[in-house]
């Protein structure tokens, strides 16, 4: 074999690297046991004892905090969370904007806001566009925008033009939104946080494990960003102020630590912005209440405490480390009384050093009666980062309207010398001095910024600019005990299905050989966590059955190499000979076979979102490392253990083989008629299903809400829905999940109705419909183990994802085989099977999703399911006909009828043992692997079974068919 030192250094250097990313799991499994074993239980405690050592260096240089984010992480699926698809108020941005009570306008926005809520598969604005341009068919866009975006819009600009800058501008408000999505989130304390931009400009993905509390993130994530600027006080000016604070807070913790009983203490929801009383913004990662213990003055819990220093310039009362944050409220709130009445106090939102540990105290000045902002950030017209004139520092530009200009030139002529601080969401970003009265409206904003923070800054102005909210119209939440069982059912299936292969292989070809395969095996598991780990990826329930399948098609490549040394001894040749040539005669069909399937995962990855693509990437990295293993490093140890006069007595064949596979000689060819015929007549019974019995829609595709409930007793699916009729209307189905006692209850009742409460409000109807069947003393949150919200505007994008993920596959096979075998009929035939492969699950989910005893539903998982079983059948199709191009090579003068068939006989044996070998592992998936993959593990057996049939009677005679009638007509026009 050539590149054998290239191989060799590969392998040693992945496995370092894996070696070196899966450490850093095994580290913060390390310190996740200590902090529970110094919690006790405690959840607070927990996160107390993890955040006062994430800034501390722990491994190789590393903080905890750093060593956590390298983990893999555990999707929710496996630790329980929420999953958000957040949707910017696009027709909200494009009214903002706007500077007219046209009519027509305002009759296109409203239409658009109805369609797009409704579902639709075109993006806001393009909705927009065509009901304007329909209403209005005359109408100019630039004669609304070009008075409020005169320096965007010119008055003679065409309608092309105008949409375009109305996309970059819903652009930005998106990666506004983002930007505090994210700012709120890091503040919330979620360990390992997901955020990401979809593929529509105004849809934001967020992914948060270990969350509890459902209704605190919907609050959270969809509260409109409030930009304000406030006056500050000189911190000098409130000295004797701090000087009584000090006193009293000392003579309190002196009574504290004393012993003395203190009934004037209060509770602080910690980390709750919401629940803040109006001073308080604490920077804290803690969600839950805890009760303030004081053992030292006000001024002790500062790092630097500016107030006790004579003369101290500026707002900033003192720097303080964010595990002592909570206190100083504590000691703020107790004593306000103190202060004059409108001193508020403001947390920078971020913090002073690079170890994230200790944050500034503003101090702020409410401003009129209501002793609040001096002015609202919805003046902002425009703001720009940009380096300064005379230097290289950066500097921020912001603009403002009329109104704004005529108050901000007031403030700033009455504030020369102090700070304006500038705050969003109760944290204060900036609080740059004022040298000058500033008129026109126009401002520049310095102070020694990065060009990451003016950047940032930037877009805390522009949040201020549009007040657009934004809605949630996809959500996930799924209970910590769900998590646990779907671990728990995820890693039985994944030992037992690598039990049952590793059986499976050494009795196929014996111990030696076998055991080399599973040697493969193992390394192949253990490469693809370290590739998990090093690109930082989530591990899901979907992602492992996507490990496990990748493990299947692993065996595959290993069946096809050890059926060609079989073919190769049999034909006479040396052990050693044999095994070369069987390792290079396999070459090419495991080449084309797994880069068929790896399109099939770049095109889950694509197309798919959440669990999907986590499946899609296992499954890639899967395949990739599989081809490593199989193809170089198990030769690598045949030749070594040959160099040394080893395992020279090997047959590859065992009495279980000899006795089960034989030489095969059947006619395929002429025996496809009647199986082709057998293929129509179940098309044609699962077209009358599809017309009579239909598909069971999930919600992806018709949008709604499910819940999983879990009762003490057995219930029956027709009485839940019986009781919950009279709350939910006919909307409510229910059926059995996993066991007796736990149902999923599905329902699109005012899935429309995005107004605040409503999932409140479904709640209070399931407790009440299902009263009977709840414990006694528990409420309904406690019954959920799990739900899921769908739009109906996701569902529609669902449903054309879903068929153009499909027919891209399709069409990506056939143009593949195409450039591969130079003949289109192989193409022809390829896609001919392909297509009754995915007709067949199809088909039989519409003749069986009533009698299953689990869930069969259209939705992501299940389109997921036929395009993995598109990219696996696709392998039995490029095996069959590679040997039919080696045997057209060897044997040019045979026809093509003997040829086809001759190569389906020879193929025989890889064809049923890996069919065999990839069935034991669906079946042991199927039944250990928990409700979440079941439903996709029964379609997986559907494709493997149809798969193999198609291959044998559909893709090879199809093929035959079109290449014999083309040389037919070649004949004929040289005749």
């Amino acid at each position: 074999m050539q590149n054998k030192g290239f191989i060799k250094v590969f392998s040693i250097i992945l496995t370092l690297i894996s070696l070196f990313y899966l450490s850093f799991t095994i580290v913060g499994r390390q310190y996740n046991k200590k902090a529970d074993q110094y919690a006790n239980g405690d959840l607070a405690l927990k996160n107390q004892y993890l955040d006062s050592l994430s800034t501390v260096k722990v491994y190789l240089n590393y903080t905890l905090k750093q060593v956590r984010a390298k983990e893999i992480g555990l999707g929710l699926d496996l630790k329980g969370g929420m999953n958000v698809i957040l949707e910017v108020d696009a027709g909200q941005v494009i009214a903002s904007l706007a500077n007219t009570d046209d009519p027509q306008f305002n009759q296109a926005l409203k239409e658009t806001v109805i369609q797009n809520r409704r579902g639709s598969s075109s993006d806001f604005i393009s909705l927009f566009r065509q009901n304007y341009e329909r209403i209005a068919p005359e109408g100019r866009l630039a004669n609304i925008y070009s008075v409020t975006m005169s320096d965007r819009v010119r008055p003679t600009a065409s309608n092309d033009e105008v949409i375009t800058v109305l996309r970059h501008e819903l652009a930005s408000v998106a990666n506004n939104s983002f930007n505090v999505l994210a700012t709120r989130i890091d503040r919330f304390g979620v360990v390992a946080p997901n955020i990401q931009k979809l593929d529509r400009a105004e849809r934001i993905l967020v992914e948060l494990p270990g969350i509890t509390e459902p209704e605190r993130v919907r609050n959270l994530l969809q509260g409109s960003a409030n930009l304000e600027f406030w006056k500050t006080y000189n911190v000098s000016e409130l000295s004797v102020y701090f000087n009584e604070l000090n006193a009293r807070s000392s003579e309190y913790a002196m009574a504290q630590r004393s012993g003395q009983t203190i009934n004037d203490t209060i509770n602080i929801t910690v980390g709750d912005s919401v629940a803040q009383a109006e001073e308080l913004s604490l920077p804290l990662f803690d969600d839950e209440k805890e009760k303030i213990v004081i053992n030292k003055s006000f001024v002790e819990y500062f790092k630097e405490p500016y107030f006790a220093m004579s003369g101290a310039p500026g707002p900033t009362v003192g720097t303080v480390s964010k595990l002592d944050t909570a206190k100083v409220n504590f000691l703020l709130s107790k004593y306000k009384d103190i202060f004059p009445a409108d001193v508020r106090f403001k947390w920078a939102f971020k913090a002073v050093d690079e170890r994230d540990t200790h944050f500034q105290l503003y101090a702020l000045k409410g401003d009129g009666s209501k002793r609040g902002p001096a002015l609202e950030g919805d003046v902002i017209t425009n703001a720009r980062a940009d380096q300064g004139r005379t230097g290289s520092a950066w500097e921020v530009s912001m603009t403002m309207n009329s109104s704004g200009a005529s108050r901000w030139a007031t403030i700033t002529g009455a504030e020369i010398g102090k700070s304006i601080a500038i705050v969003l969401d109760g944290y204060v970003y900036s609080a740059p001095t004022v040298n000058g009265r500033i008129d026109g409206g126009s401002s520049q904003i310095t102070g020694n910024f990065s060009a990451q923070e003016a950047q940032d800054l930037e877009n805390v102005l522009k949040s201020g600019k549009m007040q657009a909210g934004v809605r949630i119209v996809q959500e996930d939440v799924v209970g910590p005990s769900l998590g646990q069982e779907a671990i728990y059912d995820g890693l039985v299936s994944f030992f037992i299905a690598l039990l049952v292969l590793f059986i499976f292989t050494c009795m196929l070809y014996g111990f030696i050989p076998g055991m080399v395969i599973n040697g493969a095996l193992l390394l192949n598991f253990f490469f693809t966590l370290g590739a998990l780990a090093a690109f930082q990826a989530v591990l899901t329930l979907p992602g492992i059955a996507g490990m496990i399948l990748s493990l299947a098609m692993a065996v595959d490549a290993n069946v096809l190499i050890n059926e060609r040394i079989k073919e190769e001894l049999a034909n006479g040749k040396t052990l050693r000979r044999a095994v070369e040539d069987g390792y290079k005669n396999a070459f090419s069909a495991i080449f084309d076979s797994n880069l068929t399937s790896i399109i099939t995962g770049i095109i889950l990855a694509i197309f798919g979102v959440g669990a999907i693509r986590g499946f899609a990437i296992t499954l890639i990295i899967g395949i990739a490392v599989s081809f490593l293993t199989a193809v170089y490093l198990t030769r690598l140890l045949y030749e070594n253990r040959f160099a040394k006069d080893k395992w020279l007595n090997l047959t590859f064949n065992t009495g279980f083989s000899k006795a089960i596979f034989k030489e095969y000689n059947f006619d395929f060819i002429h025996n496809s008629k009647k199986i082709l015929i057998i293929i129509g007549v179940f098309i044609a019974v699962s077209i009358i299903s599809l017309f009579t019995l239909g598909l069971n829609s999930g919600i992806d595709f018709t949008g709604g809400r499910n819940y999983i409930v879990r009762f003490e007793q057995p219930v029956r699916v027709g009485d839940v829905e019986d009781a919950l009729s009279p709350y939910l209307g006919e909307s409510v189905r229910a059926i059995t999940i996993g066991s007796s006692n736990q149902v999923r209850i599905s329902t699109n009742y005012m899935i429309e109705d995005d107004s605040n409460g409503v999932e409140e409000q479904l709640r209070v109807m399931l407790g009440q419909g299902l009263k009977e069947f709840m414990t006694p003393g528990k409420t309904i949150d406690d019954h959920i183990q799990s739900s899921q919200k769908v739009g109906p505007s996701i569902a529609e994008d669902m449903i054309k994802n879903a068929f153009l993920a499909l027919f891209i596959a399709l069409l990506c096979m056939g143009i593949y085989i195409l450039s591969r075998f130079r003949s289109w009929g192989f193409s022809a035939g390829t896609i001919a099977a392909l297509s009754v492969d995915a007709f067949a699950v199809i088909g039989l989910y519409s003749l069986l999703w009533k009698v299953m005893p689990f869930s069969m539903e259209m939705d992501q998982t299940f389109v997921a399911a036929i395009l993995t079983v598109v990219g696996y059948s696709i392998n039995d199709k490029v095996v069959v006909f590679d040997r039919v191009r080696e045997f057209k090579q060897l044997y040019p003068k045979r026809g093509w009828r003997d040829l086809f068939n001759d190569s389906m006989n020879a193929t025989l044996a890889r064809t049923i043992n890996t069919g065999l070998s990839t069935i034991l592992v669906i079946i042991c998936i199927l039944f250990f692997g928990g409700d979440a993959v079941r439903s996709f593990v029964f379609a997986m057996l559907i494709g493997v079974v149809v798969g193999t049939v198609t291959s044998l009677f559909v893709a090879a005679p199809v093929a035959y068919k079109i290449i014999t009638d083309r040389e037919k007509k070649k004949n004929l026009i040289k005749a």
